[in-house]
């Protein structure tokens, strides 16, 4: 009798086969924990810019809040801060911009003039790729609620668009 060394082709199939149905299971699990993470890393971003608005606007009454994201940042290190650059939040968010944005949203400030200031402001995060980075879109304006909508849309720039949003859970 002849003695068998290695694996028949039928024993390789099966096992090929178990590894694809386990994956088939586990990357959309490994996909929704990624939009998770990223929705929350948005809602905290957004929570920063806030918190950089109303310091910005102490800092600099005669100006009121930052007329975009980029004048929350600072270019240069040491960061010396000025109006065009106070130096409040760190330049991977002052420059989220555009994509790839952070964590898979896009990011955006702006001032809202009243008068010879900013009086009011509305900060927003979209997602790169609705559905595939996030599932929500953020805002938030100087009522300090933090607002999403699970709707693909454009970035909210008024008070009164962020607020039709409802307020996130």
């Amino acid at each position: 009798m002849r003695n068998k060394n290695g694996f028949s082709l039928i024993e390789l199939l099966i096992v090929i086969a178990i590894i694809l149905i386990i994956a088939a299971i586990a990357i959309p699990n490994l996909l929704r924990a990624r939009i998770s993470a990223n929705e929350a890393s948005a809602a905290a971003s957004i929570q920063t810019i806030k918190t950089s608005e109303v310091a910005y606007s102490t800092a600099y009454p005669s100006v009121g809040y930052a007329a975009t994201l980029g004048n929350l940042g600072g270019a240069a290190i040491p960061c010396i801060a000025t109006v065009a650059a106070a130096c409040l939040v760190d330049n991977v968010l002052a420059n989220a911009i555009a994509a790839p944005g952070k964590s898979g949203y896009i990011f955006s400030a702006v001032g809202i003039a009243n008068g010879p200031t900013n009086s009011a402001y509305v900060v927003g995060a979209i997602p790169v790729t609705f559905g595939g980075t996030g599932i929500h879109l953020f805002c938030a304006a100087d009522d300090g609620l933090l607002h999403s909508s699970p709707v693909a849309g454009a970035m909210p720039v008024t008070v009164a668009a962020c607020e039709a949003f409802p307020p996130a859970q």
